[in-house]
């Protein structure tokens, strides 16, 4: 940034101004479920505690759950990294603006303005914090001042499900003589949205060597 675009933040003595995308997950989600059910994907919405209740009536299970897979697959290396945010009326409002540590950010969209932020590891609370929403009120306040004119403000609560790495793998279950092909792929914490279409196209690499295992017929003894 030039020093008469630091100006507006006499607190930082260095920046970056750049123009961008933005993905809105409340249109992009729908979006997504629309192709699936448009190219013959059918969704069902169940409650699962084990990955053999899916079996045998699917062939291979992709495991995108989450925070659920410390149940579902047993990994204890997924936690929550909570994060609180407050979602305004302030249309005049139109540049995003993130400071260095990017745990304080201004980020407009389509029907309301995003002011976070918080990454609260292993905390589980999806209730807001009132005392955290001032919080972030002051500090964005701080970045743009007239923010303090915002109004409808509403808080939001999610967990981050976070890992050490994302989970990209194969993995074959076993129960007696049955066999379950499962590609895990979860665990992106804050950059599902960034890193999301790079990993779904390697875990349907994934899923397709599984498909032709399955289509493989298991070799015949000669005795």
């Amino acid at each position: 940034m030039t020093k008469d675009e630091l100006k507006k933040f006499p607190q930082h003595v260095f920046g970056h101004a750049f123009t961008t995308l933005k993905c809105e997950g409340p249109a992009y989600l729908p979006w997504l479920q629309k192709r699936v059910k448009g190219n013959g994907g059918l969704i069902l919405t169940r409650r699962i505690e084990d990955l053999w209740e899916l079996h045998p009536s699917f062939d291979i299970v992709v495991n995108c759950s989450g925070l659920g897979s410390r149940q579902l697959a047993g990994d204890s290396k997924i936690f929550p990294v909570r994060g609180q945010v407050l979602k305004v009326q302030a249309p005049w409002v139109k540049h995003f603006i993130r400071d260095s540590s990017g745990l304080t950010y201004i980020y407009p969209g389509v029907s309301n303005v995003t002011l976070g932020g918080t990454r609260q590891k292993g905390d589980w609370n999806l209730s807001p914090d009132a005392e955290i929403s001032k919080e972030i009120l002051s500090r964005c306040c701080a970045l743009e001042p007239s923010l303090r004119g915002a109004y409808d403000l509403r808080e939001k609560v999610g967990l981050r499900p976070t890992r050490p790495s994302v989970r990209l793998e194969k993995e074959l279950l076993a129960q007696d003589s049955r066999r379950l092909p499962v590609v895990h792929h979860y665990g992106h914490g804050s950059g599902g949205i960034a890193m999301h279409w790079g990993t779904a196209l390697e875990a349907t690499r994934l899923v397709n060597e599984c498909v032709q295992v399955l289509r493989t017929p298991a070799p015949k003894s000669k005795l």
